[in-house]
């Protein structure tokens, strides 16, 4: 059974997600008003448009963007970095493995939010604290992925390598690591969107800026459309920096835009 073409962009296609946007904020728009839902309850489309465009214009969403962005990527580059060292350790040393992953899982197991109260209050307000938390809980799903990447090497293609006189290192540089980059490429996606959660979490909990900590301060004035409004900054956010990682990944791994070969991007559905 062949498999259906995959929807690529186009006008037509980028025209359809436009009119189905509009259609939804517009469906949004008339609930509100025909309903009469409170604007503390949920405000209308056009009060937090309006909440956006003065936050930007005045520049207090840009600063606060500002900060929150170093954070997601410190925190993010740090929890990747030893994630991926890590999993490289366990996944070729059996030592590791044995001694040592138990206790990462044990460590994983605990629910982030619970600690970032404690990570805030060990390493105060300012940058550290949300590095940390947006470190912590991304380092493990880039563990957990190259790990499976590594081991997912068939045995006959690493016998082959050896039988040439190929070392571990050349075993691990020319099949392994580039066998695992889909894994790791994954791993990476998921990782930066628990940076961008972990760091918010830490923010809401205690900060001195940061968009987190600029729509607690709205919440506590009762200000929803201004907390609408730096929902739809996070997303925008969000979504950019997917997709810097989708095109990171098409550009290491090269071999999947090859045709016949399926595309790793979610959104050209197939």
């Amino acid at each position: 059974m062949s498999e259906a073409p995959p929807i690529h962009s186009s006008v037509k296609t980028v025209s359809l997600s436009i009119v189905l946007f509009v259609a939804l904020i517009g469906l949004w728009e008339f609930a509100v008003r025909y309903f009469k839902v409170p604007a503390f309850v949920v405000p209308a489309p056009s009060s937090m448009f309006r909440a956006l465009y003065g936050g930007i214009e005045s520049g207090l969403y840009l600063e606060h963007l500002g900060v929150t962005l170093v954070e997601i990527l410190l925190g993010f580059a740090i929890g990747a970095s030893l994630g991926f060292l890590l999993g490289v350790g366990i996944a070729t040393n059996r030592y590791l493995a044995y001694f040592l992953y138990p206790y990462v899982v044990v460590l994983q197991s605990l629910p982030k939010v619970a600690l970032a109260p404690l990570i805030v209050l060990w390493f105060g307000l300012g940058l550290t604290s949300k590095v940390i938390a947006g470190a912590l809980i991304c380092f493990f799903a880039v563990m957990v992925n190259t790990i499976a990447g590594l081991r997912a090497v068939e045995q006959d293609r690493v016998d082959l390598i050896r039988s040439l006189g190929g070392s571990h290192f050349q075993v691990f540089w020319m099949l392994r690591l580039p066998s695992a980059l889909p894994f790791i490429m994954a791993g990476l996606e998921i990782a930066l969107t628990f940076a961008m959660i972990g760091v918010i979490v830490a923010e809401f909990l205690g900060a001195e800026r940061g968009l987190g900590m600029l729509m607690q301060s709205m919440n506590f004035s009762m200000d929803v459309a201004g907390s609408f409004s730096i929902l739809v900054v996070l997303a925008i956010l969000g979504l950019t920096l997917n997709r810097i990682v989708i095109f990171a990944r098409r550009r290491l791994i090269y071999w999947e835009q090859r045709p016949g070969a399926r595309d790793a991007d979610p959104t050209d559905a197939h």
